[in-house]
Parts: C-alpha cells; structure tokens; sequence
C-alpha cells in the first residue's frame, strides 16, 4: 500500500519571486501594494525560504533545494508542487499550468537533480494540453489520498475535469469533484488551499462547497477512509488554515507544516484536534503569502520515488 506521507521534499529556492498579474486574475489570496519595493519583497520572501527549509532539516526531514535561474523571470517558481509530482512507482507527472509565465518553471535541470538521488523510470507529460487551454496543476488541484486511492478536487480554472480523470487512469485513483467557493461567490483557485489530508485526519472548509449533495459526498467519502475531520472556517481559510502538509522525518515522527499565519488562525480545539494526530510546525511566510498567493503547502512538492 502507498504511504500518505514522505520524508522527501522537493522545495525551489527563488530567483525573482514577486507578485503575478498573471496569476492575480484567479486568485484571490494575491494582494499587491507599493508599501515596500520589488526588491525588498524578493529579499523577504528569501529570507522566509531559507527559514523554512532551516526549520524542516532541524527537524530531520529530508530537503532537496533546487535553485529558480535568474533567467527567464519566474516570480511563482517558489511552488514546484503545481508543476510536478512524484510517485512511488518511480514515474514523475508533468502538469499543464494556467499561467503562461509559470510555464518556464518546468524544469528538466530540477528533474535531473532528483534524479540523482531518487529512480525516475517513467514520466507522464500532460503539459501539452495547455494548447487545448485545459489545465491541471498538480497537488494545487488535487489532495491524494494514496492509501486509499482517491483524489479530491474543487473544478475550476485550473482544474479540468478531463485532465484529472487522465491522472487518475495513470494511478488507477478514483476522483472526487465539487465545485467550491469563497465568501465573494469566486471559484477558489487551487483544491489546496481549502483541503489539507493527512494520515488520520483532514483539515477542510466545508463551507465553500455550497452544493449540499457534493458537500455530504465529500464527507461520507473522508468518513469511510476513516479520517477523522477538523473544519475550518471561510476567514481561516484565507489565513491560508487549509494549505498545510503533513510530513515524516527520518526517525518517523509526523509534523504538520504550515504558516504562522495559518496557525494563529487556529482555535484551541482545532488545535487540540490535530495534535492528537501530529506535532504542529509553524513559519512565517507572510510575504510569501501576501504576494504570491500561496502558503507552506504549495512551496513544498512531496517525493515518493524509489531512493537510489
């Protein structure tokens, strides 16, 4: 059986890392302002990386930084989770990407560094159906539960229905759909942001799945893979309190990582909740999360491969 969770991470250390016009027309966690200039924000959102990758190595989990080119200019290249996953087969699936700038983050150089260490045997290429404007953008879209092979995900702008069917084919998954929205009516942008699944338990907003058929489905599925469910509300949610990852370090011990943000987000007994599952590790992000829209979850693309 698959394991939910890895001791591997896969983290891109940014180049250029600033706010996206592009990527700002879907998603409403991006705000932008000049209260500090272009430069600061890149400066910040370093020290935050670097902060976060100290924290999860101090903790014995396994990273692989990769360092974003200076050139050509990728100011999301911060979240390689959206661009690629890793399996346990020894195959790794490329993704088509709604932005056209955050397409140049696919990168066969970041292959090949893992590659090194971990056993690349297939690939499955599913970028070319970004001529078709049909999208899929990794574990942005999709909350896996491996064990149980089932996929979880909000249909929206980047996320096709069709594309995540091929997916699950690749994995013999089965999917699960509904559409979901924030407190505006807007399509939440990423399945992520309102889903984090962890081997026990799930931290979901179940008030963005405003239909109530999708919504009982959702929950009669999560209930029969026995995870126990920790709701989170529509303001925690925009603390980015769904993007979370749990994680193992090379001893076993499980941590579930998200912002300081996200935390502070938390009420005593979500808290109390998760830490009968997990250890809570909290960083923060807030540049991170002011400028580019996403938190801890989406900076880290888990590694299932085969080690070398």
């Amino acid at each position: 059986m698959s394991a939910q969770i890895t001791d591997s991470i896969l983290m891109v250390r940014p180049a250029n890392f600033g706010f996206n016009e592009e990527t700002a027309e879907n998603n409403a966690f991006q705000s932008n302002d000049d209260s500090i200039s272009q430069q600061q924000i890149k400066e910040k959102a370093i020290a935050e990386f670097d902060d976060f990758v100290s924290i999860l190595r101090q903790n014995g989990i396994n990273v692989i930084v990769a360092n974003d080119s200076e050139s050509p200019h990728k100011p999301d290249a911060i979240f390689p989770n959206n661009w690629i996953t890793f399996h346990d087969d020894a195959s790794i699936v490329t993704y088509p990407m709604n932005a056209p700038v955050r397409r140049l983050e696919r990168s066969e150089s970041i292959i090949n560094q893992i590659n090194t260490n971990f056993r690349i045997e297939k690939r499955h290429h599913l970028e070319s159906f970004e001529q078709d404007n049909l999208f899929l953008e990794g574990t942005g879209s999709m909350i896996i539960d491996r064990p149980n092979q089932i996929v979880y995900a909000c249909i929206g702008p980047r996320t096709d229905e069709e594309l995540l069917d091929k997916f699950c084919q690749f994995y013999d998954y089965q999917p699960v759909t509904f559409k979901a929205v924030d407190s505006n009516g807007k399509d939440i942008y990423h399945t992520n942001v309102l889903m984090a699944l962890g081997e026990e338990f799930v931290i979901i907003c179940l008030d963005t799945i405003s239909d109530l058929d999708e919504r009982n489905n959702v929950i009669e599925i999560l209930e029969s893979t026995e995870k126990e469910i920790i709701e989170i509300t529509l303001d925690q949610m925009m603390s980015f309190a769904g993007n979370m990852l749990q994680v193992k370090n090379k001893d076993g011990k499980t941590f579930l990582v998200m912002s300081e943000q996200a935390f502070k987000s938390l009420d005593q007994d979500q808290i109390d909740q998760i830490e009968q599952y997990t250890s809570i590790l909290s960083i923060p992000l807030y540049t991170i999360e002011k400028y580019g829209g996403g938190s801890a979850r989406c900076m880290m693309a888990e590694i299932f491969l085969p080690k070398r």
